[in-house]
């Protein structure tokens, strides 16, 4: 197996391993700042005159992991730092720059009861106006009766305020569940119980862990209903795949590693495939920055195919696939790189 890593570093820095340095223990990176905190003297979305905001509600009991998640997506933190949070008290706002224009902004509202009464009353037009998607978190193995009167709640406000919003179901921390057959089992009743409570809106349920890579299926499939477009990108990333005679080409966002969109000519076996890349080079690219390097590029060989990820578009990575061993890696660059121009004005947004 050949692996070569491509990384810019300071003229002061040299890295002496493709994987030199400790993993980063969050806070910092290239995210644009720590989830919840601002700056002083700096706003935490650069202006920009077409900018389009996507409000985000994240919602769900305290204690069910909304603002770990979060952190690990979008504030650059490992899973196993997530345990200095603290609660989230009343709502936490955040704006996340993704491609280029689009900003999320974020509303990490927190879960206890109190807080709830609030959000359901005197704030009910604040908190649900003008909404994009709700995501909303369950504890896989602690959900009560309550936490489901509050999402059908959430349901009920989010009809009469933002009545196009998307809604995703998050039931979380399934690692506790040892057992894959149990684990599944466990995730399909809380399923059922959700759709039963979801008064026909159409919902998507994922079981996710901030220990693997179900986290970065779930939020990539949250940011992908957020992007316009996306049958031109579609399209033209069927092609690149064409011209590169690539076995698949997969779009990632640069700064969080989530999959915005793939294309592939040829049946592969792992269905888990890109979330699992997304959680691999999302540390690998944390290592670098460790060691004051910015990760650029990587390639990937072994006796059945080779893989090519490096910097697309000012937003985004590509990564293309191939099993031909006569492709050069030289040739799959060139093309990456004639392609660049056809994808940035759809990939600004």
């Amino acid at each position: 197996c050949l692996l070569t890593v491509t990384s810019r570093l300071p003229s002061r820095c040299r890295l002496t391993g493709p994987a030199a340095g400790r993993q980063a223990g969050g806070r910092g990176g290239e995210a644009d700042h720590r989830a919840g905190e601002r700056r002083p003297g700096r706003a935490n979305c650069a202006p920009c005159a077409a900018t389009m905001k996507q409000k985000v509600l994240l919602m769900g009991s305290s204690g069910s992991g909304k603002t770990s998640m979060r952190s690990i997506i979008f504030a650059n933190y490992l899973a196993r730092d997530t345990s200095r949070l603290s609660p989230t008290m009343e709502v936490e706002h955040s704006h996340v720059r993704f491609l280029g224009s689009l900003v999320l902004n974020l509303w990490d509202c927190g879960g206890q009861d109190v807080f709830y009464e609030n959000y359901f009353e005197s704030q009910r037009q604040h908190i649900f106006s003008s909404v994009a998607v709700l995501i909303y978190v369950f504890d896989i193995k602690e959900a009560t009766e309550k936490d489901y009167a509050n999402y059908y709640s959430c349901l009920e406000a989010l009809a009469q305020n933002s009545d196009n919003a998307q809604v995703f179901v998050l039931i979380h921390k399934s690692d506790i569940i040892g057992d894959p057959v149990e684990r599944q089992r466990t995730f399909e009743e809380r399923q059922a119980h959700v759709l039963e409570r979801s008064a026909g809106i159409p919902v998507k349920c994922f079981a996710t862990s901030i220990w693997d890579e179900t986290l970065y299926k779930a939020w990539s499939a949250i940011v992908y209903s957020l992007i316009p477009d996306m049958e031109v990108l579609e399209k033209r990333l069927k092609k690149l795949c064409d011209v590169c005679d690539a076995d698949e080409v997969v779009l990632f966002e640069h700064a969080t590693f989530l999959v915005i969109s793939h294309a592939t000519s040829r049946t592969l076996g792992d269905a888990h495939r890109f979330e699992k890349i997304s959680n691999i080079i999302k540390q690998f690219k944390l290592s670098c920055g460790k060691s004051m390097a910015t990760f650029q590029s990587m390639t990937v060989s072994n006796g059945r195919c080779s893989a090519y990820i490096d910097v697309f578009t000012a937003n985004t990575y590509a990564m293309v696939i191939t099993t031909d061993r006569a492709i050069h890696p030289a040739v799959v660059h060139h093309n990456l790189a004639s392609a660049k121009s056809h994808f940035d004005s759809t990939l600004q947004l």
